[in-house]
């Protein structure tokens, strides 16, 4: 087994409690099919938000679907001018096989944020 760390994101349409939650569940689930992995191969998760959004912190989302052994640590995006807004954004560090090639995962209108693996998307 090997420690990997990929990145994830995405955006919602509003700073809403509900919208974060969802969003941020969609995200995790997709990562973790993407990539066959469970919340146990998870070693912590680190989450941004763009300064939009502060209706719910997104480590709620993962802790409502199994990541209650996981460290998790909610921060803020830098706010660069001009930056895409509504953006949730991980990084996961988990362990998988030696073989494992890792899917980062970009959702919604966060699909524009790396175009360099729109291909894996």
């Amino acid at each position: 087994m090997k420690l990997y760390a990929l990145r994830g994101a995405t955006t919602v349409d509003k700073n809403d409690a509900q919208a974060i939650l969802g969003a941020t569940e969609w995200l995790i689930r997709e990562i973790m099919r993407r990539n066959g992995i469970v919340p146990a191969d998870v070693v912590s998760c680190i989450f941004t938000m763009t300064d939009d959004l502060d209706a719910e912190f997104p480590a709620v989302a993962a802790r409502n679907i199994g990541f209650e052994q996981v460290p998790l640590m909610c921060a803020r995006e830098v706010p660069v001018p001009g930056s895409l807004p509504m953006v949730i954004r991980v990084m996961m560090h988990y362990y998988s096989g030696d073989k494992h090639h890792t899917q980062h995962v970009y959702l919604g209108e966060a699909r524009h944020l790396r175009t360099d693996i729109e291909a894996a998307q």
